[in-house]
């Protein structure tokens, strides 16, 4: 009975026998062993590699930490997948039917997670090509605020109010984006309306006194004052100047504040609304 379980065929001319040989099993201890060698060579060698990508990006400040990080993924899951090719191989398995499997299932993955797929590859645009960076102040899909992490399928902004924003990727690839971080110096605009009787020269020279000689008013280039406009009720100066990137919005509102105050010192007359009433009866 055992001799006729022994002779059985099971595939392709091999028996149970050929099976349970010691040079059948020898073989098949040899092939495990040396693929598992292989799958801890790989992993060590993916590690080592994205280890080396992440140091890239460390070493030199004026590279994106995050754009090395999503390198070093990529570069070690591709030794990873080549590794697993390798292995099964090894095996005799035909990779080239696994490969159409696996493509054929991501087909109808994708088809199934279309919005989530649009963030992934937003996300890897953005990381790309790199329109901002952590830590910058931006505004994207309508949003304000500082960017505090990059991710494949969304982006995360701290509001004015320190509130957390969570972005989808697409939104923010798909939209204009404003980042106010990008230049070091931004030029701040201010429009001053003083009454038509007020002394013109007098206006200007405190306007030009209490914004120029401000510390944070960059002397270069040359800030701009000039009466720009003739209003229905006003004459108004308009005001140029160029200030450091993070100085701009305490700047801009502290300057509004400035001028009105010494423009009361001084004496200048600020403009408003008059009506003239005519009784027709009259």
């Amino acid at each position: 009975m055992f001799e006729q379980i022994l002779s059985y065929e099971i595939y392709n001319g091999h028996t149970v026998g050929d099976y349970l040989s010691l040079e059948f099993l020898v073989g098949i201890a040899g092939s495990i062993l040396g693929a598992l060698a292989l799958l801890i060579i790989g992993m060590m060698i993916s590690g080592w590699v994205g280890r080396r990508i992440r140091a890239i990006g460390l070493k030199y400040e004026n590279l994106d930490d995050t754009l090395f990080n999503f390198l070093a993924n990529i570069a070690r899951y591709a030794v990873l997948g080549f590794t697993v090719l390798i292995v099964l191989n090894t095996f005799g398995i035909q990779t080239t039917s696994i490969v159409a499997v696996i493509g054929a299932a991501g087909l109808a993955i994708g088809l199934a997670l279309q919005g989530t797929l649009s963030n992934i590859a937003a996300g890897v645009m953005i990381i790309l090509f790199r329109p901002f960076k952590i830590g910058d102040f931006v505004e994207v899909a309508g949003k304000m605020g500082t960017v505090k992490d990059i991710s494949l399928n969304f982006t995360e902004l701290a509001d004015l109010s320190n509130v957390q924003v969570i972005v989808p990727n697409s939104q923010v690839w798909g939209n204009i984006i404003t980042n106010f971080s990008t230049n070091g110096t931004r030029r701040a605009e201010w429009t001053f309306g003083v009454g038509y009787g007020a002394n013109l020269k007098l206006a200007e020279e405190v306007i030009r006194k209490t914004i120029f000689t401000d510390p944070r008013a960059l002397p270069d280039p040359e800030p701009f004052i000039q009466v720009n406009n003739l209003g229905d009720f006003s004459v108004d100066f308009l005001v140029r100047v160029w200030v450091r990137s993070p100085d701009y919005f305490g700047f801009t509102t502290d300057m509004k504040r400035a001028v009105k105050e010494a423009l009361d010192e001084a004496g200048v007359e600020i403009p408003f609304p008059t009506r003239t009433v005519i009784n027709a009866a009259e």
